[in-house]
């Protein structure tokens, strides 16, 4: 295992070989499972002229697949190594599946933003089971995970669905200074990650050409992240979660497992 890069000062690393060859099976019958199923978070984030891209939501608890990655894997133990945290616990999953020739490009964004959770020590693996080359791979903005926070907007039709127009500040032009933000890109193989924080920016270009770009993704929670209840619908949602966790609250839920902590490790 390598790590390409520095969490703290850049957001964002790349893990060459996170991952054994039984990971990578884990994960792509974790994938395969939850395309052929469904749920209803699922959603089609390109236009209907375009190829599919797919995205999923919350399926651990019904993919054993899914969980068996999750928890068996060393995803969360890197998590906690990254974040220097203590304690990991499990935030969500998250499928994303761009078919061949999908035109559709994933827009600059933060995470954070989107979820009703607050902290600094945080983490998102980003795993491919398929190669990746520089065209189609994930993209992301050096140091801007020490804010500021930028708004949030829905990906086809740009709508401010979260935050109020107006209320943060909108996603800067990157191209448009490229010594003042680097962008940090990395071909990826099976069994090669990224990780970064949930408040980097970050998107991916269109798939080109004959192979798809499988990805599961996987939210960590860190030592300090806390509930910080919304008044509109989080992405994912988790309704109800105002009614058993006061704002401000450890994570400390069924729906947020720990799954690694130091002292046991």
């Amino acid at each position: 295992m390598i790590i390409e890069g520095d969490y703290a000062s850049d957001g964002a690393v790349c893990v060459r070989g996170a991952f054994t060859p039984e990971h990578i099976a884990w994960a792509t019958e974790a994938i395969e499972a939850n395309l052929a199923d469904l749920s209803p978070l699922a959603k089609r984030a390109s236009a209907d002229d375009d190829a599919p891209f797919v995205e999923d939501f919350c399926r651990w608890r019904e993919i054993p697949a899914m969980e068996r990655f999750i928890r068996d894997s060393p995803a969360a133990a890197i998590a906690g190594e990254l974040t220097g945290s203590d304690q990991i616990r499990l935030y969500h999953d998250h499928m994303l599946v761009k078919e061949p020739g999908t035109r559709q490009r994933t827009p600059w964004h933060q995470d954070q933003p989107y979820y009703n959770v607050s902290g600094t020590q945080n983490a998102s693996l980003w795993f491919p089971v398929d190669p990746v080359d520089r065209g189609a791979t994930l993209e992301l903005i050096a140091g801007t995970h020490l804010g500021p926070w930028y708004m949030p907007r829905t990906f086809l039709d740009e709508r401010a669905a979260w935050f109020p127009d107006g209320s943060l500040e909108e996603i800067p032009d990157f191209a448009a200074d490229p010594q003042r933000w680097r962008v940090l890109a990395w071909d990826l193989e099976p069994g090669d990650a990224v990780y970064f924080n949930m408040l980097t920016v970050h998107g991916s270009g269109p798939v080109n050409g004959p192979n798809r770009r499988r990805v599961l993704s996987v939210r960590f929670l860190g030592d300090d992240m806390v509930h910080a209840p919304r008044a509109w619908r989080t992405s994912p949602p988790f309704p109800g979660l105002e009614d058993e966790l006061d704002a401000g609250s450890e994570m400390d839920h069924p729906l947020f497992p720990v799954l690694w902590n130091r002292r046991s490790d």
